[in-house]
């Protein structure tokens, strides 16, 4: 019996598939669909749907102003607010603070 070293082609071998490994550990990890970049994209998506929330209530105030403005139904109140503010005049039971 001989005591013999692992061949060259071995330790090739080992080498390569030790890399490889480490490559694609990385590319889970850091790479364009890892797990930060996935964290990523839904701290993203949390920011995004708060973002729709406040726009959809944005769009919901104005729909409710412009359906009270609308020849169905008149809201006199605020048609008199929106001439007020748009013209700058007040009435004369008013009192103007600046």
């Amino acid at each position: 019996m001989s005591n013999q070293r692992p061949g060259l082609g071995f330790l090739i071998y080992f080498t390569a598939a030790f890399t490889l490994g480490l490559y694609f550990t990385f590319a889970a990890v850091q790479g364009d669909y890892g797990v930060f970049r996935r964290a990523e994209i839904e701290a993203e998506t949390l920011a995004l749907r708060a973002e729709l929330a406040s726009l959809q209530a944005d769009v919901d105030r104005m729909e409710n102003l412009t359906r009270r403005l609308s020849d169905g139904f008149l809201d006199l109140e605020l048609l008199d607010e929106q001439a007020r503010e748009v013209l700058g005049m007040v009435r004369s039971d008013e009192i103007v603070i600046r």
